[in-house]
């Protein structure tokens, strides 16, 4: 998927959809059905192109991890019902787990409570070599937070901090945050699965009709959906405020799975093969050693 012929392909798939400059960004304008050039009928030629960018994402992932100086960081966000885990277990489903982790943020513990709001997050950065995944991130902290406003009285903060600028200082510390993570080798590559409310509808229908989607059900799901418009006021100034050439958001048509799945994985592949990565290097007494070694097994 990755080979020079089709680098203008890839670029095709996400151009569209990448945001790295948040001046002009508008989410109402970006349609959550789109396929771009992908009908229907090309369905089975997008799940072909996903199969082979995963086989080469396994490739790659082999030599980032030997490779030992990168990392690369994966922000998943959307509302419930976008496709975040299946689109993580799609994707990722040829990388070695040896060298990925995932992390789900759920409430925050009273420990982590007595912190900053950063300070969990930072706790799971991925290592040199490695492959971190966020399901859902520290932009939390802007978005549920922001619309559930009571969740910020618990954080603790000081009253002098509880400033009307409170979310535009957090959207800055973020985006300076991402620059120092860039700036020490992490990749930072950020998704937010644009599902519509309809579709989210339908899908909720469908987890209360079949009893093996009902594990997924919450009555909270449901809940939320009130605060819709509060939601996309929220991602379209976290995004507006964060996007950035070094760190770029992809907001990804998310009714589709198969194309969604595609988009991402098309993402990752680019954003791999653009940075210099090889296995590295022997030396001559390394060698010396492994010709040794061969040597030696040859005669047992």
């Amino acid at each position: 998927m990755a080979d020079k012929l089709n680098r203008e392909l890839i670029r095709s798939f996400i151009d569209p959809y990448r945001v790295t400059d948040g001046k002009k960004f508008k989410l109402a304008a970006l349609d959550p059905d789109d396929t771009a050039s992908f009908t229907p009928e090309r369905k089975a030629e997008a799940k072909e192109l996903l199969a082979r960018g995963i086989n080469w994402l396994a490739d790659k992932q082999d030599v980032l991890y030997a490779h030992d100086r990168w990392s690369l960081l994966l922000i998943f966000q959307a509302m419930d019902a976008a496709g975040k885990d299946s689109t993580i277990k799609h994707v990722m489903s040829g990388v070695n787990p040896q060298g990925c982790q995932v992390f789900s943020f759920k409430e925050p513990s009273a420990e982590e409570l007595d912190h900053d709001f950063l300070w969990r997050y930072l706790q799971c950065l991925p290592e040199r070599g490695r492959i971190g995944i966020f399901n859902r991130s520290y932009y939390e902290e802007v978005l549920v937070v922001r619309v559930h406003k009571e969740i910020l009285e618990k954080q603790k903060l000081p009253d002098e901090c509880m400033t009307k600028h409170i979310w535009k200082d957090r959207l800055e510390d973020i985006k300076n945050f991402e620059r120092y993570l860039t700036r020490n080798g992490t990749l930072v590559l950020k998704f937010f699965l644009n599902v519509s409310k309809n579709e989210q509808k339908r899908r909720f229908l469908k987890r209360l009709d079949l009893p093996e989607k009902h594990w997924k059900f919450a009555m909270s799901d449901i809940k939320e959906r009130q605060y819709w418009k509060d939601y996309m006021r929220a991602y379209e100034d976290a995004i507006k405020a964060t996007a950035t050439d070094y760190a770029p958001w992809f907001v990804v048509p998310a009714d589709n799975k198969w194309f969604m799945r595609l988009v991402v994985a098309a993402a990752v592949v680019e954003a791999l093969d653009k940075i210099k990565l090889s296995y590295p290097d022997v030396d001559k007494a390394k060698l010396k050693e492994i010709g040794s070694a061969r040597a030696t097994l040859e005669k047992s």
